[in-house]
């Protein structure tokens, strides 16, 4: 009969499978939601760790200098003696001592004219410039943590101080070291260990805090992902088998197995690569933000406008690429399908010389993923090193703004280390949250395509229907009562089809192709919903039995015969449990193919692939011993002997007739003599029957079935 065509896919809406992405994630909510936590946890603790590396350089650096606040205690100390009352105390005796040179005393008197009381720091530059005796004349010994620093030593230290140049730090160097020993003990560089040591412990913390935090999010987020792709296949499965054959009919079976394996397999790696990134890279990029403000504002607006430049690609790159990653999956659902279907035939594309034809499709396929890949790839693969580059730039915009403010005392060097580690938590969380936007919308491509095939419409629900019929209690009835069917409701092809078959019966349907004959077996079978009319088995409507019910009434042979890849023993006893070896042997022995078997190595363990030699008669005969342990009360042999030859076909034709004994028969042939012994033939043509009767009847009639029987006689 003729198929629908295949569906034309609808408009994507990746907004709302983005939405419906989330609602499913729900069952694993509070693992998906531990690992988004903490993965903002760990951000957050990325972020606090800059500002305690910059206490960690500051103290460092600090360690490395003359400690400037015993030198300012120091030179304190070193000016009271300079107060007024002291010398006002000292400058009467000064003055008139004969212990002090005269021209000393002379330059001294002169020094005091000079002197006034408005500013002690003019005078005490004033009295810098006193001859030594004076000075320590003037200067008493001071105590600066529990050293003593005698007058001598702090006449040397203003001698120094005086000459000191604040603008050449390799002279301040050089000065310091000529320091007293007595000051140069007190102000010498010295790190403050306790204080390096209490920082270690706080960074190690935080970064071990970190880490540990990462590993349970990516552990949590991974058991996320992956169960959802589990659950993802689960619900496929079972969706396969809720659909309608017609579905089937409509669709590439590559397509289908493209959604089952690379889209959901792109959904899971989507959500264990990309998800927990993207919140945390927008925590670290939000942070940075906030913490560079926090610390410095200059140097904030600095790393911000160094970096801005990279927002404004990354939107015209995510506005480019999206359609390009629809493109890609769609492209490789079609070349997938388009594989499946040249592997299936491959024989008959050989045969007809259709290589270079096959080959040229694939090639325009192949052409069309790569450029979907390419375009997307590129355009995505342009966010690093251009971020790269922006970040590099960044570095270089906060370090010249960084040294003009310390050169300024605006800031310490601390900072800038800082910052250097804030414009990376700035600029490489845009890249990242970049590919992981892209990586998003090739999971919402994917999911998209997955939720729309569990979308599909299912066959009708059994719920309702409780009864059943038992294998062992069915006589064998079945009656087809003015039943209508079409694949298209608006285009019935089957139309009032009427038959009975009595217990035990064989009926033969026959007739040319497209005439019906697979159909009724369909309807039969419950895989397709009539539209009129009714199947009766045994009194009971089918629409009053579940499809599975059905099934186990039948066996059914096909004209394909399949056989899996397992042992001959798992072939035979398909999905029945409790089977003997000695009935499986009893079951090859009665359709004449034990012998066969015995001579395979193993036996029944002998493993059966598609590699095997076993050939089509070998294999119809094997489905033929499985039906034998199916032993269910109703028959359908579907064209089962014409993919044998004749010699084999008569082989195949006695185990038929071992299989159909005692059973209701429903046998489809286009070979019209092995039907001969039929007990009723029902004649099809264009979804009617036009004649019904045994083999002597039709041809004494001398009509469609006679012609039909002629011209095959007559071929042969």
């Amino acid at each position: 009969m003729p198929r629908p065509n295949k569906k034309i896919e609808k408009p994507k809406n990746l907004e709302n499978a983005v939405k419906r992405l989330i609602n499913n994630l729900r069952p694993w909510k509070v693992l998906l939601y531990l690992s988004l936590v903490l993965a903002v946890l760990s951000a957050v603790l990325s972020l606090i760790t800059p500002n305690k590396l910059s206490d960690f350089a500051d103290a460092i650096a600090l360690g490395l200098q003359p400690n400037t606040k015993k030198l300012e205690t120091i030179s304190n100390k070193i000016f009271e003696n300079f107060s007024e009352e002291n010398m006002q105390e000292k400058m009467l005796t000064i003055l008139t001592s004969s212990d002090i040179p005269q021209e000393d005393v002379k330059k001294t008197t002169e020094i005091l004219a000079n002197t006034t009381n408005e500013k002690s720091e003019d005078n005490y530059k004033l009295f810098m410039e006193m001859p030594d005796s004076v000075m320590l004349y003037l200067l008493n010994d001071i105590e600066v943590d529990n050293i003593i620093i005698s007058s001598k030593d702090e006449l040397e230290f203003i001698k120094i101080m005086k000459n000191l140049n604040k603008d050449d730090q390799e002279e301040q160097v050089k000065l310091f070291d000529k320091l007293p020993k007595s000051i140069y003990n007190l102000v010498k560089p010295s790190i403050d260990m306790k204080k390096i040591k209490k920082l270690s412990i706080i960074l190690i913390t935080l970064l071990v805090l970190s880490s540990l935090f990462g590993y349970i999010q990516n552990y949590s987020m991974s058991t996320v992902s992956n169960r959802f792709a589990q659950s993802l296949r689960t619900n496929i499965s079972n969706k396969i088998n809720k659909l309608p054959l017609k579905y089937f009919d409509s669709h590439e079976t590559g397509d289908i197995l493209s959604r089952i394996t690379n889209d959901v397999d792109t959904i899971a790696q989507s959500l264990n690569m990309s998800l927990a990134s993207l919140v945390s890279n927008i925590t670290l990029f939000l942070g940075s933000i906030i913490m560079m403000f926090v610390t410095n504002w200059i140097m904030a607006i600095t790393a911000i406008l160094s970096s801005l430049f990279g927002f404004i690609f990354m939107a015209k790159i995510l506005s480019k690429s999206q359609k390009y990653f629809v493109r890609k999956q769609e492209d490789l659902g079609n070349l997938n399908g388009f594989i499946e279907e040249m592997y299936t035939g491959h024989k008959v594309v050989k045969v007809y010389n259709g290589v270079d034809e096959a080959k040229d499709k694939f090639d325009d396929l192949n052409e069309k993923l790569y450029e979907a890949n390419r375009k997307s790839q590129f355009l995505s693969g342009l966010m690093p090193p251009f971020m790269m580059f922006i970040g590099n730039f960044g570095y270089v915009a906060v370090c010249i703004v960084g040294a003009l403010l310390v050169m300024n005392s605006v800031i310490t060097f601390g900072v800038i280390v800082a910052f250097m580690i804030y414009v990376r938590m700035f600029t490489n969380p845009m890249s990242q949250i970049a590919q992981s936007m892209t990586s998003i919308q090739s999971s919402a491509a994917a999911s998209e395509r997955v939720f729309e095939f569990l979308d599909e419409k299912e066959m009708p629900s059994q719920e309702n229907l409780k009864f059943k019929l038992k294998r062992e209690e069915v006589k064998g009835k079945i009656e087809f009562k003015d039943v209508k069917f079409g694949y298209d409701e608006n285009k019935i092809i089957i139309k009032d089809f009427s038959a009975k078959a009595e217990p035990g019966e064989k009926i033969a349907i026959v007739g040319p192709t497209g005439a019906g004959k697979t159909t009724m077996v369909n309807l039969l079978m419950k895989f397709y919903d009539i539209n009129g009319g009714d199947i009766i088995i045994d009194d009971t409507s089918t629409k009053e039995l579940t499809r599975e019910n059905i099934h186990d009434l039948f066996i059914m042979v096909l004209q394909d015969t399949w056989l899996f890849e397992g042992t001959i023993r798992d072939n035979i006893k398909y999905n029945k449990k409790n089977i003997s070896d000695d009935k499986i042997w009893n079951a090859l022995k009665t359709v004449g193919i034990d012998h066969f078997v015995k001579s395979l190595p193993g036996g029944l363990d002998f493993i059966v692939s598609n590699n095997d030699s076993i050939s089509a008669g070998q294999k119809q005969l094997l489905t033929i011993a499985r039906g034998m342990i199916e032993d269910a009360p109703f028959l359908i042999l579907d064209e089962a002997t014409s993919n044998v030859d004749t010699r084999t076909e008569e082989l195949v034709q006695k185990a038929m007739d071992k299989l159909m004994k005692g059973r209701t028969s429903f046998i489809i042939a286009h070979r019209l003599s092995t039907i001969k012994n039929a007990d009723n033939i029902l004649v099809m043509n264009e979804g009617d029957i036009i004649e019904t009767g045994t083999h002597e009847e039709l041809m004494k009639q001398k009509g469609f079935y006679a012609d039909l029987y002629n011209s095959q006689f007559k071929n042969n």
